[in-house]
């Protein structure tokens, strides 16, 4: 069941309902079975893996809480890695691992005859794996006590708003929240409306729309060249962000209105000034997922500078991987490690003035270029067509007017002038909107302007998504998150 489905819009009130109909100390249930109903909408089958997971993990964590040695409780941290990860590994890379060995294995004139196995890929599954590993981990550590509902557990896991792409919530974050008795708060449910309202808007008037030329121009590559290409990459670039931010505020606002509070997962990214502050900014909760069960386990930055910078390296190229099961995002990874690696000295602090000399605007421009060109990787089907991309990208831009006309009879030939308007009138919002977040919260700020001005712009937003929305059903036209595949 999709956020930007007709299902969904059914399923949402009567869960809404329920959850606040019942005493507050049944309402984990009414979360619980409203997440499995809602993953099992995607594929009956695979809620016996999530449920696997999450039996596997809440025994062990429970196990660890009460062994007395050390030994006893790294065997059940291995146990419950060894659970998830074969899980994650067989669905999601065992085809792609054995294809890349055979593959190594024919340079040496050898052949592996891998064998492949026929899956679908469990949607959400790097989520909640990585929800559920977090949780062990702690528990491990010490950090936090062991869950002994295991109700109430399997609802955090599950927790249908941030299931399938995330964020990927702490247990000390959502756990206590799902346990809590509260009342219900038209305040945090107003605000969940209205980032939901917004979020709707992103995904379906900028996303959705930009994909239909972003998939022509990348699902057959080679028979475009320049302006074309160029509108692709940095069309795909907004697609993603607009796709999955506008998820994550849809999740982060439906959680709103049962009084959960889910943490942020962008900030604006895109008025980043360096690479790592982009990474302070885009998909917080799997960088600070990687930082703290990464990054800082390989040394962090307590170490040499050359040590740093492979546990950087080491960090991106999983983190590449987390992606997909595709040598792209090992390498889309890889660039935003060696970016970061590389720029390190520029972010020191006796290196800071020289950084400024350059001015905020250009740092702005070379970080937001380097995003852009990196995401090629993230979107190409295959290493070829990315540097394809690359290649042919500035082809006939020294007669800069037929370049620009070539570029622009392309995207008139997928997009009516109409369509256009639609789409530069909702991209100038976009800008306005991220650049106020930099500093305030949007949301809250719209709430204190006149009725007659908020509630203009409420409605006008509404009325466009939601157009876009009926013109895609009619039109019978699949509407998918990006990340869902991951």
């Amino acid at each position: 069941m999709s956020f930007v489905s007709v299902n969904f819009f059914i399923f949402l009130p009567i869960v809404f309902a329920l959850y606040w109909a019942l005493p507050s100390k049944y309402r984990w249930v009414v979360l619980l079975i409203s997440s499995y109903y809602f993953y099992m909408s995607w594929n009956v089958r695979y809620v016996a893996l999530i449920l696997l997971t999450t039996a596997v993990s809440y025994g062990c964590a429970r196990l660890m809480e009460k062994a007395q040695s050390q030994s006893v409780r790294k065997a059940c941290l291995t146990g419950c890695l060894f659970v998830c990860l074969g899980c994650l590994f067989i669905f999601k890379y065992f085809n792609w691992f054995f294809e890349s060995l055979d593959t190594v294995f024919s340079w040496a004139g050898l052949s592996l005859h891998p064998v492949t196995l026929t899956l679908l890929l469990p949607v959400g599954i790097s989520f909640y794996t990585f929800q559920t590993l977090s949780y062990v981990i702690d528990v491990y550590k010490g950090k936090i006590p062991a869950e002994h509902h295991f109700g109430m557990y399997a609802a955090f896991i599950s927790f249908f708003p941030q299931l399938v792409a995330g964020p990927i919530e702490r247990s000390e974050n959502l756990l206590p929240q799902i346990k809590k008795k509260r009342s219900f708060c038209y305040d945090q449910a107003s605000y969940g409306i209205r980032l939901m309202n917004w979020g709707f808007f992103k995904k379906v008037v900028i996303a959705d729309i930009l994909a239909v030329y972003v998939d022509i121009v990348f699902g057959d590559i080679s028979a475009y060249s320049g302006l074309a290409l160029i509108c692709a990459g940095a069309g795909f670039a907004v697609q993603i962000y607009c796709d999955f931010s506008g998820y994550s505020d849809i999740a982060i606002g439906t959680a709103k209105l049962f009084g959960i509070d889910l943490m942020t997962n962008f900030k604006s990214p895109y008025f980043s000034t360096s690479i790592q502050e982009f990474w302070h900014r885009w998909h917080i909760s799997l960088s600070t997922w990687f930082r703290d069960y990464v990054y800082i386990p390989l040394g962090g930055n307590r170490c040499s500078k050359l040590r740093q910078k492979c546990n950087i390296m080491i960090t991106f190229l999983l983190s590449g991987l987390w992606h997909g099961a595709s040598w792209t995002y090992v390498i889309w990874g890889g660039c935003h490690g060696i970016l970061q690696c590389a720029e390190k000295p520029l972010l020191n602090k006796r290196d800071r003035m020289k950084w400024k000399r350059l001015g905020q605007f250009t740092a702005w421009v070379v970080c937001l270029s380097l995003c852009t060109l990196a995401w090629v990787f993230f979107r190409a089907e295959t290493i070829g067509d990315a540097f394809y991309f690359f290649i042919h990208m500035f082809d006939g831009m020294p007669d800069v007017i037929c370049w620009l006309k070539d570029g622009w009879h392309m995207v008139r030939a997928v997009y009516s002038f109409f369509t256009v308007c639609v789409l530069a009138f909702a991209m100038m919002i976009l800008f306005v909107y991220d650049y106020i977040s930099l500093k305030h919260d949007c949301i809250l700020l719209m709430g204190k302007l006149p009725k007659i001005v908020r509630w203009t712009v409420y409605i006008t937003i509404s009325v466009i998504w939601i157009s876009a929305l009926l013109l895609s059903i009619s039109s019978e036209s699949q509407s998918t998150f990006i990340y869902f595949q991951f």
